[in-house]
């Protein structure tokens, strides 16, 4: 996609979304943390449903640990992976407890070191949590970037590295969010809302 253009597309976005936000319920950063942890191949809402449930009960590092393997699986048990998703944050707790003094680290290194944590989790949370420039290509942004033209790809390693290196560094702080929405309610896998699409006439999937 020409630069131009690139520069067009997210200027639209920030206007029509001008301070784009997580879909995932969250009141701390360790709520985030769990959050994202439950979202691996599962929809938001399918986690808010489990969350708002289980933080009611538990939303520290020690209280999930008090809550046990058990409740905690059974509190998250609608969730797609739940029992090795609820393994890694009982693990998740004992190492921020032990290492972390209770907090969500701030490092990618730090991050990616936790149990179920890996570099798009890792990505969420740096940018979401802490404003740090990253992008954590899930599918919708993995799908939105080679469709479009915008990052072509063929692993999120690299989709994510094209995307550091095109989109304009005053649109970075947001433009995670706004390539995940435009993936899951416009760009979608099977019938996108090309016609409806204010980006269409940059899209080169809709030119041909």
């Amino acid at each position: 996609m020409k630069k131009q253009n690139v520069d067009e597309l997210f200027r639209r976005f920030a206007a029509c979304n001008p301070e784009p936000k997580t879909e995932l319920n969250y009141r701390s950063p360790f709520e985030l943390l769990v959050a994202v942890v439950l979202s691996a191949q599962s929809t938001d809402k399918s986690v808010n449903r489990a969350t708002s449930k289980l933080f009611a009960q538990a939303n520290t590092p020690e209280a999930l640990l008090s809550l046990g393997l058990k409740k905690l699986k059974q509190a998250i048990q609608t969730i797609g992976l739940y029992n090795n998703k609820a393994k890694h944050i009982i693990e998740t707790c004992q190492l921020l407890i032990r290492h972390h003094d209770s907090q969500v680290p701030r490092t990618r290194e730090a991050l990616e070191s936790l149990p179920g944590v890996g570099r798009k989790t890792a990505n969420v949370l740096l940018n979401t949590l802490f404003g740090e420039q990253t992008i954590a290509v899930d599918t919708h942004i993995f799908r939105v970037a080679n469709r479009t033209g915008l990052a072509p790809g063929k692993t999120p390693l690299e989709v994510e590295k094209k995307l550091m290196a095109v989109v304009p560094p005053r649109y970075l702080p947001h433009a995670h969010h706004w390539l995940v929405l435009h993936g899951r309610y416009v760009c979608k896998a099977m019938k996108p809302a090309c016609e409806t699409c204010l980006i269409n006439d940059l899209c080169e999937f809709f030119a041909r």
